[in-house]
Order: C-alpha cells, then structure tokens, then sequence
C-alpha cells in the first residue's frame, strides 16, 4: 500500500467517525445544557459549596465565577507543586522552583498545557494526578460553560441572565468529560499506555545497560488531556513516547478524542438556536480550513527543500517511525486547530511551508474547530465582525441571530479579536530585543524568528505546542509567557461574556428583507474570507520574514 492510499484511509476514517457521532453527540451536549434537572452527585456539590443551582446569573457575575475559580485553581496547583517534597508519590522530588511552578500553574489552569521542564524527571505521581489531571477536566469545562453562556446570549431575549457557571462547570465535567475520559482511559490501558503508581521499572537495552523507566499513572491523564484539548503529558516526548502513544491506531483515537467536542458543539450550537443551519455553516468553515492545512502539510512534508530532507525522501526528521507523515500531520494539523498542544512529531522539524501551515492554524485563532469551548465562542466572534463587515457594505444595520449588532457589541467582539495579535507580537518583539534569546535560540535566522514567534503564538491562543528549538526556562520566558497565557485566556473569555450579556438583553428582532442570511453558503464564505482576512492583515509580514522566509530559501 502507498503512503498516500495509507494516508487517505487514516483521514477517511477520522472523518467517517465524527461524521457518525456528529448528530447524537451535539444532541447530548445541547441536553446536557438545556435540561432543568440535575443528578444526584451533582445536587451534592451544589449543596457542599453551597450553590443555589436553580439561580441565574448576570454576565458580570458569570465571569466573576470564571475568574474567581480560575484564580483558586491557580493558586492550588501552585501550592501543590511548591509542596511536592511533603506529598505522597513524590518519589524524593523536591519542590518545583518558583518562576517554573506559576508558568505550570498557569498553563494548566488557562487549558494551555505549556511545559517548560521534564515532566517525568520534575513532577510526582501525586501532582500530576490531583494537580494536573484535576485541572485539565476543570479548565476543559470552563471553556464549554463559556461557549454555552454565549449561546444563550442569541437564545434568550429581554433579560440580563445567563444561566449558572456553577451548574455549567459541573455539568461539563459530570455529565461530558468525566464519562467520555473514563472510557478512552480503558480503550488506552488496553492498548498498552502506562497507568502505575510506581516510580519507574528497571529494564536492558539492547545495548546490555540497564535503565529505569518512570512510570505514572499516563492513561487517566492522556485521555483527558486529548479530550480536553489540553495538551500536558507526563512524558517530556507526549504522544510521540510509546507510554503515551503505542500504536498507530491509538495516534487515530487521539485525534478522534481532540476534535469531537470542538466539532460536536457547532451541532449543539444550531440546536440551541433553533436553527440547525446555522451550525451546519459553521461545521462547513471548519472542515474547509482543516482540509486546506491538512493538504499544505502534507505536501510540504513529502515535497522537502532542503539537502538532507530531500536525499531521504521526505521530511522524517523529528518524527516518530511508529507514524508516517500522514499520521504525523493529522495529529500536528489538529493539535494546532484545537488548541491542544499534545504532539506525536516536533514542529520544530517540519518543512518550513510546513511549520507555517502549522503557525498559520494558531495565528487563525484556533477556529478549525478550535479547543473545547473556545473553539466555537472564537468563531461566533468572527461571525459578528463578518456580519457587521457585510452591513457597512450594503449600509444596513447588521443583525445576527435575531440580535443587533450595535455598538457595544462590535466592541465586545473586537476585544475578544485583537487580545491575542497583540500578546502575540508584543511578546515576540520583547523576546527579540533581548541577546539573551538568540542565545536561547536553537536557530538562526528565519527558523529562529519562527520558534520566537511560534512560542507566543502557542501561549497567547492556550495551545500550549512548540517548536521545541527554543530554550524558555529563563524568568523572561517563563514570566512573559505565563502573562501571554493569562491575558490570552481571560481577557477573550470577559469580553466573549459582555458580548453574551449585551445580545441577552436586547429583544429579538424578526427576520426582514434587510436581514442577511446566515444560515447558508454565502454566509460560510463570508465567514471564512473574514476569518483569512483578518489573519492576513495582522500577521502576514512577521509571517513573511520567518515561516514563509524559509520554505523559499
């Protein structure tokens, strides 16, 4: 079989299976945050934190609950990591240093995953269980309560409510990914991923030396952090390490595992509206972008520039033999488009076309189909500018959903737009001025500014991926960073949720010959024009100068 024949069977049956559990799944998700009745265990938490989970709140007071859980997660996975010498399972590791135990505090509860140490070398079982894996359902499942509280700003009419972050964050992680990563967990276990509590195993090399293996309890936390689209893994070589990642298949799952919520949610999104056009345009953008990299990639990977990729015949540096360069660039395609950041081949080693694609997917917004949540309030907000964009044309006021599109809303939706290229280039020029990163610099060059470029586009979007060529352990890095992961998180999160409480209030205005449609293909293609526009004018000439710099050099 050809590599390419192989390489379109993998896509076909990724595509095939979500394609088969796109409609039950949006369902689900839409029941689980529409229904009026809540589970036993959940009336539990509710009575234990002493929630009223039949109130509703404000905007302001939804957010307040976001950040305010947000920053309690934040403190308590850096406590546990500055605590680690006292804790069970630490297996004699001592406490993680200050500037490393806030970047990882704050790159886990942002949903980034950004790992700036060893994981298996730094961390206990004990914290990367009740720590880590903790925060990665947590994180995942404020994503979703955000996305949903948007939802509801188009549904409901007249009224300042959005629902309860306490009952959508519980929900999120009862009834959604708690039962979803138990099961992908035991499909893991059964493909041989690691799940011990040991501290390592002591096995021969083919080499006759013996070597101690670290062990962790690695299925709990992979299933979760692919679901989640979170990214960590317990492993410095995440899902290229064969505890994390045994198979080809199990690369499949991954990707299956990181893209069906994200997907899914544009089903639920239409349901919600009573409109299920409305997410099938969105479905469409979605595939439409993620057909496009994928194909660029691909090409790139099997159509190399440079002397050594060429003499080998494509581009295999970096990339684990157990996946082709197919397996390699779905999982790399995806993880980018999904705010992820798990990798199963190093970015740093693709084609400079290649990596591009892979900068492109983030710098996009992380729309196709975008992280847990953030995927689909990231799209709704590209459909706001798309739809006030059109009513400048044709000097209409601009109505989306029922709702008009004022001033106070185009504002909400271009603070949410703007946070991340301005941490992004910001950040990126700071870096540059410093001598201290060139010397940090695996590169030189257009690669270099590429890896700079790449490490704050992968924190501002809380993807949480790198080129790994870059060396940020020092305190800029792991400050700066940390600050781009923070401000990229909440401050689109605040303005996504003011945005959400401006359209709850207004009345729904019927449909009128002035009304744009959106639930068709003139809108998608507005609505992907929009989104490649706005990427383009901000960051095609840092683009030039490194991704683009490179794969014609």
């Amino acid at each position: 079989m050809s590599p390419i024949t192989a390489g379109l069977i993998q896509a076909g049956v990724l595509v095939f299976a979500l394609a088969l559990i796109y409609r039950p799944a949006g369902a689900y998700l839409a029941s689980v945050y529409t229904s009026r009745k809540h589970l036993r265990l959940e009336r539990f938490l509710y009575r234990l934190v002493g929630v009223d989970p039949d109130s509703d709140q404000r905007w302001s007071g939804y957010a307040i609950g976001v950040l305010g859980f947000s920053l309690v997660s934040v403190l308590s996975l850096y406590l546990i990591q500055r605590l680690q010498a006292l804790l069970p399972l630490s297996f004699d590791r001592g406490p993680v240093d200050e500037g490393t135990a806030f970047n990882t505090a704050v790159s886990f509860a942002t949903n980034t995953n950004w790992q700036s140490y060893v994981p298996e070398n730094t961390l206990g079982s004990f914290v990367q269980a009740a720590g880590l894996t903790v925060q990665n359902f947590l994180s995942a499942a404020v994503g979703l309560a955000v996305a949903v509280a948007l939802i509801r700003g188009f549904v409901r009419s007249g009224t300042d409510r959005l629902g309860n972050v306490w009952v959508d964050i519980t929900r999120g992680v009862v009834r959604v990914l708690l039962p979803v990563a138990f099961v992908a967990a035991v499909l893991f276990v059964s493909a041989g991923v690691v799940m011990s509590l040991a501290e390592s195993v002591r096995v021969t090399g083919l080499d006759g030396i013996t070597h101690d293996v670290p062990l962790a309890p690695v299925a709990s936390q992979e299933a979760i952090k692919i679901l989640g689209t979170n990214g960590g893994g317990v492993y410095n070589a995440n899902s290229a390490h064969p505890f994390e990642n045994p198979a080809a298949w199990t690369s499949i799952l991954q990707v299956f595992l990181l893209l069906v919520i994200p997907v899914c949610l544009t089903r639920t999104f239409g349901i919600m509206v009573g409109d299920r056009r409305q997410g099938t345009v969105l479905i469409a953008v979605i595939t439409l972008f993620w057909t496009a990299l994928s194909a660029v990639t691909w090409w790139a990977e099997t159509h190399p520039n440079g002397p050594a990729t060429l003499a080998a015949g494509a581009a295999m540096e970096g990339k684990e033999v157990r996946f082709d360069i197919a397996s390699s660039v779905l999982f790399a395609v995806s993880t980018t488009g999904t705010s992820t950041g798990a990798v199963n081949a190093m970015h740093d080693s693709f084609t400079g076309l290649g990596g591009g694609a892979l900068l492109l997917n983030m710098l996009l917004g992380e729309i196709a189909p975008g992280g847990v949540g953030a995927g689909l309030y990231g799209l709704l907000v590209i459909a706001v500018i798309a739809v006030f964009l059109a009513g400048l044309m044709v000097g209409r006021s601009p109505e989306y959903l029922g709702k008009r599109l004022g001033r106070t809303e185009v504002t909400c939706a271009a603070i949410s737009l703007l946070t991340m290229p301005a941490l992004v280039l910001l950040g990126t020029g700071w870096a540059l001025t410093r001598s201290e990163t060139l010397e940090a610099l695996g590169n030189e060059g257009p690669h270099g500014l590429s890896e700079v470029l790449y490490a704050y586009a992968s924190a501002a979007n809380n993807n949480g991926s790198a080129f790994a060529g870059l060396t940020v352990t020092d305190d800029f890095f792991q400050s700066t960073l940390g600050v781009a992961m923070l401000f990229g998180r909440f401050l689109p999160i605040i303005a996504v949720l003011a945005l959400a409480g401006a359209l709850a209030r207004q009345r729904t205005v019927p449909q009128g010959e002035g009304t744009l449609p959106t639930g068709g293909v003139l809108f998608a293609g507005l609505l992907a024009g929009t989104a490649v526009f706005l990427a383009a004018l901000t960051f095609l000439p840092v683009l030039a100068l490194g991704p683009i710099a490179e794969a014609l050099a």
